[in-house]
């Protein structure tokens, strides 16, 4: 049976392996909500214990500490908490004792211990094999989407609109996103791209070796990838992603955090 903890708890999951669009749906999410903190593992972080990297707005910690997913929340959201933990469980507990009153656990569908209501974000397109790794792309079996409280589809429930900030002449894409290849349709035509893997960590030498080699201004790349290249001399491009959410989606959330509290 799962367990509550005083407070209303809004899962956003996936099934799919990487790039359904968990960090700008949450982003888009959390900022229509009051005294609300954002809760996650912090993946590829330093460290692996509990760490506030923002309180209202207020930056406490360092990329390398938070994670690049946890940063660009803290970024985007000043008026929310964003807080990294394995234990999911002591992350919401940490969001309460500083005053949160509702919480959002990323890639949370798996914590089936934890009382909460489950959004799992689900591709447009079907995935070519519905396997799950190694054979295909699937983290879990696709039975487990009749699960979810709510199931919200990319281009139906959610849309992405993308638009390139400060742009220059000659831009080089680096990226280090899962599915690097789903940036193709919001790029200028010609450009050369340089991938690297999922979180990688960037040194200013690189990126100016990259500047270099191919001629360019400056460096295009996503808002996430920015958060681990602001303290380097680089002029940076960026493709500046936000998320439109249809209304129903905050309907539901705003009602279970009301009937929540009714019951509490």
């Amino acid at each position: 049976m799962p367990k509550g903890y005083g407070i209303p708890v809004i899962s956003i999951g996936n099934l799919i392996v990487g790039g359904s669009g968990k960090t700008p749906f949450t982003i888009a999410l959390a900022s229509r909500l009051d005294n609300v903190a954002i809760v996650l593992r912090g993946y590829k972080r330093e460290g692996k214990g509990i760490s506030v990297v923002s309180q209202y707005g207020v930056i406490t910690s360092t990329v390398s500490k938070s994670g690049d997913e946890a940063m660009l929340m803290a970024k985007m959201l000043p008026k929310a908490t964003v807080i990294v933990s394995i234990d999911r469980v002591e992350g919401i507990l940490k969001a309460k004792s500083l005053g949160a009153k509702v919480v959002i656990l990323d890639d949370g569908f798996s914590k089936a211990s934890i009382k909460k209501l489950d959004i799992l974000l689900k591709p447009s397109r079907p995935m070519p094999n519905t396997f799950c790794l190694p054979s295909g792309p699937y983290r879990e079996s696709v039975r487990l989407y009749k699960k979810a409280d709510l199931i919200a589809i990319e281009d139906r429930d959610f849309r992405r609109e993308v638009e390139i900030k400060n742009p220059t002449d000659r831009m080089v894409l680096v990226t280090a996103i899962s599915k690097p290849q789903r940036l193709d349709k919001y790029l200028p035509s010609f450009i050369e791209k340089v991938y690297y893997p999922d979180h990688y960590t960037y040194s200013g030498n690189e990126l100016e070796a990259i500047l270099r080699k191919y001629s360019a201004d400056s460096i295009l790349t996503t808002q996430k990838d920015a958060v681990k290249m602001d303290d380097f001399r680089i002029d940076l491009s960026i493709l500046e992603l936000n998320m439109t959410l249809e209304p129903y989606i905050y309907e539901k959330v705003n009602k279970y955090i009301k009937d929540f509290a009714k019951i509490s």
